[in-house]
């Protein structure tokens, strides 16, 4: 497995694009407005949102995933066309069957999803000449174009490609994400597209893109607050090999750790751009029952905002970290928890110990910070990713609409 160049177009047959639209309302020197494309079908795989208040984007998006095959997806930022009724839903249709004109595909081959503000109806006539410009720019250097197309409040653009030497040869996988607040995720989070030129059926895409998702972006958080807009879809043409992949087999388990791997790197991506991060947090829980009890633990702390505000303020006060874990809702016995700061144990059998205070506060001065959690002698282990809440944060969102 090794990193290689060029986001979504590195697997063969794939093409991007991003462009300028003013869907943002900048003067239209912002890109807000993306496209990838696959030269063949695609079986495509998504995990969504469980808001209840899903954006009609993610209910048409859905639809496609359920069909299986797909060509094209399209992203559009500034605006999330949520709450926004019947003339939403319309908008989504007219925007992918202006795609499909243009790309001549079918209507159904068109996922469609949109990021920003809430409560806003589509630019409508703005939306359609980006559509088409996507259209007429597509590249296989256009994957920059569309890493940057699909930001909002995040400051720095999300992608990475993977090539893995499979039985049948070299394969490639590539992704780009966005997000950097309104981020708990539960199914999926923020917005991100995968592309590989493996062949995978979908039915056996979907099961491996929600176990991938559920071990890497359901693993993070950067506030309490889960979108109407999330999605991850993964896009395989096949192009690089002619037999699928089949379940089971030593292929499909070294394609679905590079699926994982590639996952994981973009959530830390994620969190280490966080609105208003100054702090990259790790929670690693372990001793409990089973892995799914360590992660709502590690969940706890992290989104604790007490935690994420000591984490902030460079605070080694590992009470709030044994509080959070307490309320999780996982039982376990007080006396055998311990608590270390990286390598710094502040915690032992339930009781502090006589730790060094200037060297915990050395560690707590790191941009980069590891809280592990022992809560018995368990099998159970899980690890989640979060940022710090800093003043920052309340600036970028409490004007986030004006």
């Amino acid at each position: 497995m090794k990193i290689i160049d060029g986001g979504v177009c590195a697997p063969q047959g794939f093409s991007a694009s991003g462009v300028a639209a003013d869907i943002k309302g900048s003067g239209g020197d912002r890109l807000d407005c993306g496209l990838v494309h696959s030269v063949s079908e695609a079986s495509i795989a998504g995990t969504f949102t469980t808001n209840v208040l899903k954006a009609p984007p993610i209910h048409w998006t859905e639809g496609v995933c359920i069909r299986g095959l797909a060509r094209a997806v399209f992203i559009n930022s500034g605006n999330a066309n949520a709450c926004t009724g019947s003339q939403g839903i319309t908008d989504v249709q007219v925007t992918a069957e202006r795609l499909c004109l243009g790309l001549k595909i079918a209507m159904t081959e068109v996922a469609v999803l949109s990021t920003g503000v809430i409560g806003v109806p589509l630019p409508m006539a703005r939306i359609l000449q980006g559509a088409d410009a996507c259209t007429a720019s597509l590249s296989v250097g256009g994957h920059e174009d569309v890493a940057r197309s699909i930001m909002t409040t995040d400051t720095v653009p999300k992608e990475m490609a993977l090539e893995i030497t499979l039985s049948s040869g070299p394969v490639r996988l590539g992704a780009v994400a966005k997000g950097s607040g309104m981020i708990a995720p539960n199914m999926a989070t923020m917005i991100s597209v995968i592309t590989t030129d493996a062949r995978v059926e979908p039915q056996h895409l979907r099961p491996l893109l929600k176990e991938c998702v559920d071990r890497s972006f359901n693993c993070m958080c950067i506030d309490n607050d889960m979108s109407t807009s999330d999605a991850v879809l993964c896009l395989a043409n096949g192009q690089a090999m002619e037999v699928a992949l089949e379940p089971g087999t030593e292929d499909f388990e070294r394609f679905g750790e590079a699926l994982e791997q590639l996952c994981i790197a973009l959530a830390k991506a994620l969190v280490r751009d966080g609105e208003g991060a100054t702090k990259f947090v790790e929670i690693n829980v372990t001793g409990t029952d089973n892995d799914d009890d360590a992660k709502t633990v590690a969940r706890s702390i992290a989104h604790s905002q007490l935690c994420k505000t000591a984490f902030f303020g460079e605070d080694a006060n590992w009470g709030r970290f044994a509080c959070a874990a307490g309320y999780a809702g996982v039982a376990f016995a007080p006396e055998q928890l311990s608590i270390h700061l990286g390598d710094l144990e502040v915690v032992h059998d339930g009781l502090p110990t006589l730790f060094d205070e200037e060297a915990a506060a050395q560690i707590m001065g790191e941009s980069d910070l590891f809280i592990n959690v022992c809560l018995g002698d368990g099998p159970g282990s899980a690890t989640f990713w979060t940022s710090d809440l800093s003043h920052d944060y309340v600036s970028i969102n409490a004007d986030y609409r004006t």
